[in-house]
């Protein structure tokens, strides 16, 4: 319940009241909501009724929480089983190596299937844990291969070869950062009259790489 008008209580949280009516009046609606599918779908309409709940008790004017609604993709990953007395029986990609088409589970060599690429689910076991990954590529490398493999409306399948990339190019990002920097110790600290022909051109392409980024 609390989760369905914590926006409402944000906005006055020492009052004595559920709500103070002026205080909720500036700063609802709630400008951005994201979440994922079915966050958006059962979060979000839990959330409308109960800011209608509060509108009809006279404890906020707005009748809608949310002014724009972002459903991002899921991160996805296909799903590795076998029969077990009729049931799927479920293991994780840390437990399976890929064998040419197929895959076997490292315990003991046997073939499992490869089910379908879906969202990743604990029940379905085909989750990978980002402790793990940040552990061994670097926090910088995960974010890179989420942000840049996928729009962010769109699933994202989970790649190992994806991640290995995107830690590559964060390593290359990362030397050359730090022998410019070896570079720049060099030169005086203050801002030259002008520029070289070569300075200049790199002055003009950082800052339209910059203005793209941006």
């Amino acid at each position: 319940m609390d989760s369905s008008w914590y926006y409402a209580r944000f906005t006055a949280p020492h009052a004595k009241t559920p709500t103070d009516l002026a205080e909720a009046d500036y700063w609802m609606n709630v400008d951005q909501y994201i979440g994922g599918i079915e966050h958006a779908i059962l979060h979000l309409l839990y959330a409308r009724f109960w800011t209608r709940a509060l509108s009809a008790c006279g404890l906020i004017e707005v009748t809608e929480p949310f002014a724009s609604l972002f459903t991002q993709g899921m991160v996805t990953h296909e799903t590795y089983s076998r029969e077990d007395g009729g049931r799927p029986l479920w293991f994780s990609p840390e437990e399976v190596e890929r064998s040419g088409a197929g895959a076997v589970l490292k315990a003991d060599g046997l073939a499992v299937e490869i089910g379908k690429v879906i969202k990743m689910s604990k029940s379905k076991k085909n989750v990978v844990d980002p402790d793990d990954i940040i552990a061994l590529y670097g926090a910088d490398a995960v974010r890179w291969f989420m942000l840049s493999d996928s729009p962010p409306e769109r699933d994202l399948p989970w790649s190992e070869a994806g991640i290995e990339g995107c830690a590559r190019f964060v390593q290359r990002l990362w030397r050359l950062v730090n022998e410019s920097a070896e570079i720049a110790r060099k030169a005086p600290a203050d801002r030259p009259a002008s520029f070289s022909a070569d300075a200049l051109a790199l002055r003009k392409a950082a800052h339209g790489a910059l203005d793209k980024v941006s």
